[in-house]
């Protein structure tokens, strides 16, 4: 991270909204750009469909919603990737064994995903910047934890999350932020970002014998068996989340809520039920903000044929915010 860097065009307030008594959530028409080839495994259409679900079934009002209202520059991505990759990504030159890790085929070289790729990132800021303004914000998208500092990989571009923390501490705006990766798959990239430092803590709870096959370590591992259900796997989260908190005491949680846990997604290995996400939030966020902590939630990871039935799974993590927002008085 550079000594002098200019940062006043580095964050991105939201759209100015009414205010009401009722957790964040930030959304981007862009998070759904561009539709990929028919029987892409990428979900790309789903941030749309949950947007779109959270309204019509009253979980969120529309004046919840923040829009960040630019995108992010080169220089705020150095903060976390090479020079030489952002370049080459914004600018549609990234060479082919690079566009084949990423797994978006040319689709990656087009203006169109590389602005969707910049409004996550920006989304993802403005999350945590909700977050540590209100206690609590979620995103309906986010967590692109394959990303390396110079190649993406298996579907991320920019390390969102690593990013945000960079911001934030450049900032001064926190001290010490835990990223909490409970999706099916390791946090690869985000581990080896932030590896050996002392001011992120990266806690992955993952399958051990997913994606990636070459493991980064990050500062607390814990790879579980296949076929791994509701209850056993709830008390390793609950056990290992305690204990961070308590031992690192971070100003802010980023919080990667992947479903791909879940017993029926189609990349997943582990089992985890609709009762079990829904618990596995709530215990995440009480846990969290019983302990004072604001938290930003992205969704994650998740792979089922049916958008709907997927987006649904990821509302639960919106869903649970408004309880615990509720239940905390935030």
């Amino acid at each position: 991270m550079p000594e002098h860097h200019e940062t006043r065009d580095l964050w991105f307030q939201s759209n100015t909204r009414l205010s009401i008594a009722a957790p964040p959530v930030v959304y981007h028409p862009l998070y759904s750009a561009p539709q990929l080839a028919p029987g892409h495994r990428f979900p790309m259409a789903v941030f749309s469909t949950i947007h779109r679900l959270l309204l019509a079934d009253g979980v969120v009002d529309p004046r919840q919603v923040h829009q960040p209202s630019a995108l992010p520059g080169r220089d705020l991505l150095h903060l976390a990737h090479a020079a030489e990759y952002v370049d080459a990504f914004c600018g549609g030159s990234l060479d082919e064994q690079r566009v084949r890790r990423i797994g978006f085929g040319e689709a990656t070289r087009t203006r169109l995903l590389v602005d969707r790729t910049l409004a996550e990132v920006a989304g993802t800021i403005l999350t945590a910047e909700l977050a540590l303004g209100h206690g609590l914000a979620c995103n309906t998208a986010g967590g692109t934890h394959h990303a390396f500092s110079d190649y993406g990989s298996g579907f991320c571009i920019l390390n969102d999350l690593a990013i945000t923390a960079q911001l934030l501490l450049h900032q001064r705006r926190c001290q010490r932020i835990l990223i909490l990766d409970l999706d099916v798959h390791q946090g690869d990239g985000t581990a080896a970002i932030f590896s050996g430092r002392q001011d992120v803590f990266t806690l992955s709870v993952h399958a051990a014998s997913n994606f990636p096959a070459r493991k980064q370590a990050s500062h607390l591992d814990i790879a579980l068996p296949d076929g791994t259900a509701d209850n056993e796997y709830l008390r390793v989260v609950a056990e290992s989340l305690s204990g961070v908190l308590q031992a690192f005491r971070p100003d802010l949680v980023l919080y990667d809520a992947g479903v791909d846990p879940h017993a029926d997604d189609a990349l997943g290995r582990l089992a985890l039920s609709d009762a079990g996400l829904w618990r596995r939030e709530l215990l995440v966020l009480d846990s969290c903000l019983g302990m004072g902590v604001p938290v930003a939630a992205y969704v994650g990871g998740g792979y089922h044929a049916d958008l709907e039935v997927l987006a649904r799974r990821h509302c639960w993590l919106h869903r649970a915010a408004a309880q615990m927002w509720e239940e905390h008085g935030l």
